[in-house]
C-alpha cells in the first residue's frame, strides 16, 4: 500500500492536486488582507497626514461630554445630535493637522528656553512661594494622564500656533468712520404711534351654534384630546446615586488643589493702549506726546499720519495679550503710565494703561467643599461605569428590569404617564432623574420602540433602561365631556378674529393715506404717541420688548401690525432721531475696540478656512457614523 501510496505522489495527477490545496490554504490565509485592498482605514487624511478612527471617537466622547456638561440635561442626545458632534469633533481634528502643516512650512520653531518660561509663568503651576512648583507640574500630569513629552509637545504647538494667529490677527483695526456709523446706529431713538387691540376687550360674540361646536371640535382635534399614555418600567443608574458610597481624605483634596489651582485664580486685567509705529523715532514721538496728557483721540490721528496705528486692546490679561514682550512691559507699568517703545516682529509698540482690575486666588479653605463634591463626582462615575457593565450583563441573562434595580441599588420606577410626565388623573409622576433631564428622560421613553428588551442607554441623565409594555394613543374626547372647553375655546377664537379685523383695517387706513392716530380716532380706538425711545428694551423704554425689533425695520411713516400672545398691536413710524455723538469719545473708543475683537476672530477664521481648502482634505463619510456611535 505504501509503495502505492509513493508512486501515485510522483505522478502529475498528485502534484497539480497540492498545487490547489496550497493555492487554496494562501487566499484563505490572506483573505482579510485581500478584502481590505483599496479600503482606507483613515476616517480623514490632511495631505498625508492620517486621523484613524480610534482617535476621532476619542475626540467625539470628549467633545459629547462637554456639550452635556453645558447643557445640563437639557437635551437628548439622539443619533442626528452625535453624528453633528463626530462631525464637528473631526473637523477640530482637521484644523488642528491643518496648522501644524502650515507651522512647519513657515518653520516656526518655539525654543525650548520660550516654553521653559511660559510654563514659569503660568500660575496654575505656583506653590505656596509663588514660584514653579515641580510637584503641582507633576500632578497636573498625573491628573491629566499626560507624560511630560506630551504636554510640552502640545504647549510647543500651541505656542507657535499662537504666533500664526498673532499675526493674522495684528492687522485687525475699526475705522473711525466705521465706529461713528456703528454708534450712530445703535444710539438711535425712535417715536411711534402704538394702537394695542387686547382680545379680551372685543364684545362678546354670540353663542356658537351646535353646529359650530361640532365643527370647532372636529378641526382642533388636538385641543379635545386624550394624551398618549405609556405604560413604562424605568431603572436608572448615574454618578449622583452613588457619591453616598464614595470617601474623599484630606491628602485627595490637597492634591486636587495643587493640580487645578490656575482653575482658583482670576488674573489681574489692564486696560491697555497701544501705538504700533514702523520705526523707533516715530514710536519715540507719540510715546512723548501720550506722556503729555494727550487724549486716545488725538493719539490715534497722530499715529495714522506717521503711517502707523493706535488700538485700544480692553481689559487683558497677560495671557491675552499675543507677544511676551507686549506682555511685560503692559504688566510693568502703573495705571496712566506710557512704556518706552517696545520692538517686536510688528514693528514698535508704545503702550499706555488705563483701570487695573486686581487678581485674585481663593485658598484652599474656601474651595474645600467644592473639591470634594468634584472628586466624588470624578469617583462615582467611574463607579457607575463599573456598574453598567454588571446589569447589562445581567439584563442579557434574562434578568427582568426590576430584579436588576434591586440587585444593583438602581433607581427605579412603574408608571402610566404622558409625554409632560403625568397620570391619567392629572398628577405628576415621580422619576428617579434630576428635574434638569426629567424632560430629556420623558423625551427618550415617548421615542423607545413597545418590547423592545430593556438595555441601558447613554446620556445626559447618566444611564437608564425602559421596558415600554404599553401605548395607548391619543383619542379625541367625546363633545359632551369637553363641552365647556370647547365653548371657551370657540369664543376666544371669535375674540381674536375680531381685533384681528379691526387691526387690518387699520393698516388698510394708513396704507391709504391716513395717519395711524387719525384712523384710531375715526373708529374709536385709543393711539398712544411713544418715544424717542432707544433700541435696547429695559431701563425705562415704553416701548414692549417684543415690538421694538418691527418698530426699528419700518421707513419713516411706514406701519407693521404685529400679532401678540394676547393683542394684536399696529404701529406707525413717526420720527427718527439721529445719535448726538458730541463727548461719546468713550463709547465710540469701547466700539471700536468691539468691532477690531470682532474683526481680528473673522480674518482668524478666514485664514484658518482658506488654509484648510489649500490642504487636500479628505474624509471618508462610511467611518462617520462608526465615530458617531451609531
Amino acid at each position: 500500500m505504501i509503495t502505492a501510496m509513493r508512486r501515485l505522489a510522483g505522478t502529475w495527477f498528485a502534484k497539480l492536486l497540492f498545487v490547489l490545496l496550497i493555492l487554496s490554504f494562501a487566499v484563505w490565509g490572506i483573505e482579510d488582507m485581500l478584502r481590505n485592498i483599496g479600503r482606507d482605514t483613515a476616517v480623514a487624511r490632511v495631505g498625508d497626514d492620517a486621523i484613524e478612527v480610534e482617535e476621532a471617537q476619542e475626540a467625539a466622547r470628549r467633545e459629547l461630554q462637554r456639550i452635556q456638561r453645558q447643557l445640563q440635561g437639557r437635551m437628548e442626545m439622539d443619533a442626528r445630535i452625535r453624528r453633528a458632534v463626530a462631525e464637528q469633533a473631526l473637523e477640530g481634528l482637521v484644523l488642528d493637522r491643518v496648522l501644524r502643516q502650515e507651522q512647519a512650512r513657515m518653520r516656526i520653531a518655539v525654543p525650548d528656553d520660550v516654553v521653559r518660561d511660559y510654563i514659569f509663568q503660568i500660575p496654575g503651576f505656583a506653590g505656596l512661594d509663588g514660584r514653579f512648583s515641580r510637584e503641582v507640574f507633576n500632578n497636573f500630569l498625573r491628573s491629566n494622564e499626560m507624560t511630560e513629552a506630551r504636554f510640552l509637545d502640545l504647549l510647543r504647538t500651541d505656542l507657535g500656533r499662537q504666533q500664526l494667529a498673532g499675526a493674522v490677527r495684528a492687522g485687525a483695526a475699526a475705522p473711525e468712520a466705521l465706529g461713528l456709523r456703528m454708534l450712530a446706529w445703535a444710539l438711535e431713538r425712535r417715536t411711534a404711534m402704538l394702537v394695542e387691540l387686547p382680545f379680551a376687550e372685543a364684545p362678546e360674540p354670540e353663542p356658537p351654534t351646535e353646529a359650530q361646536l361640532v365643527r370647532y371640535h372636529e378641526n382642533n382635534a388636538r385641543l379635545f384630546s386624550t394624551p398618549e399614555y405609556r405604560d413604562v418600567a424605568l431603572a436608572t443608574l448615574n454618578a449622583a446615586r452613588l457619591m453616598g458610597e464614595i470617601e474623599v481624605s484630606e491628602r485627595d483634596i490637597e492634591d486636587g488643589y495643587a493640580a487645578n489651582r490656575a482653575r482658583y485664580e482670576t488674573p489681574e486685567k489692564r486696560e491697555v493702549f497701544q501705538a504700533v509705529m514702523q520705526d523707533e523715532a516715530a514710536a519715540q514721538a507719540i510715546a512723548t506726546a501720550w506722556r503729555q496728557a494727550a487724549d486716545f483721540a488725538a493719539i490715534e490721528q497722530a499715529a495714522q499720519a506717521a503711517g502707523g496705528m493706535a488700538t485700544a486692546l480692553g481689559l487683558s490679561s497677560r495671557a491675552d495679550l499675543p507677544l511676551p514682550a507686549l506682555a511685560d512691559a503692559a504688566f510693568a507699568l502703573t495705571p496712566g503710565d506710557v512704556s518706552a517703545p517696545v520692538r517686536t516682529p510688528f514693528g514698535w509698540h508704545v503702550l499706555r494703561v488705563g483701570t487695573v482690575e486686581a487678581g485674585a486666588q481663593r485658598s484652599l479653605d474656601e474651595v474645600r467643599d467644592e473639591l470634594r463634591a468634584e472628586i466624588q463626582a470624578e469617583r462615582a462615575a467611574d463607579l457607575a461605569f463599573e456598574r453598567v457593565n454588571r446589569v447589562e450583563d445581567a439584563l442579557a441573562g434574562g434578568a427582568s428590569l426590576a430584579e436588576a434595580a434591586r440587585r444593583y441599588s438602581l433607581g427605579y420606577v412603574e408608571a402610566r404617564l404622558d409625554a409632560t410626565g403625568r397620570a391619567p388623573d392629572g398628577t405628576e409622576v415621580a422619576l428617579p432623574v434630576a428635574a434638569t433631564v426629567r424632560p430629556a428622560v420623558l423625551r427618550a421613553i415617548f421615542a423607545a420602540e413597545r418590547g423592545a428588551p430593556p438595555r441601558l442607554q447613554e446620556g445626559e441623565w447618566g444611564f437608564i433602561a425602559m421596558d415600554v409594555r404599553e401605548i395607548t394613543p391619543p383619542a379625541l374626547r367625546p363633545l359632551d365631556t369637553v363641552r365647556e372647553q370647547v365653548v371657551a375655546g370657540f369664543l376666544a377664537d371669535a375674540r381674536r378674529r375680531w381685533q384681528e379685523e379691526r387691526a387690518a383695517a387699520l393698516l388698510a387706513a394708513t396704507r391709504a393715506g391716513q395717519t395711524l392716530a387719525a384712523a384710531a380716532e375715526a373708529a374709536g380706538i385709543k393711539a398712544e404717541e411713544l418715544g424717542p425711545f432707544p433700541r435696547e428694551p429695559g431701563g425705562g423704554n415704553p416701548m414692549p420688548r417684543d415690538l421694538l425689533a418691527p418698530v426699528f425695520e419700518l421707513a419713516p411713516n411706514a406701519t407693521t401690525m404685529v400679532e401678540r400672545a394676547q393683542s394684536f398691536a399696529v404701529m406707525q413710524l413717526l420720527s427718527v432721531t439721529p445719535a448726538d455723538l458730541s463727548g461719546a469719545g468713550a463709547a465710540l473708543t469701547a466700539l471700536r475696540s468691539e468691532a477690531a475683537q470682532a474683526m481680528a476672530e473673522d480674518f482668524e477664521t478666514q485664514y484658518q478656512a482658506a488654509l484648510r481648502a489649500r490642504a487636500n482634505v479628505r474624509i471618508n463619510p462610511r467611518l462617520i457614523d462608526q465615530i458617531a456611535g451609531n
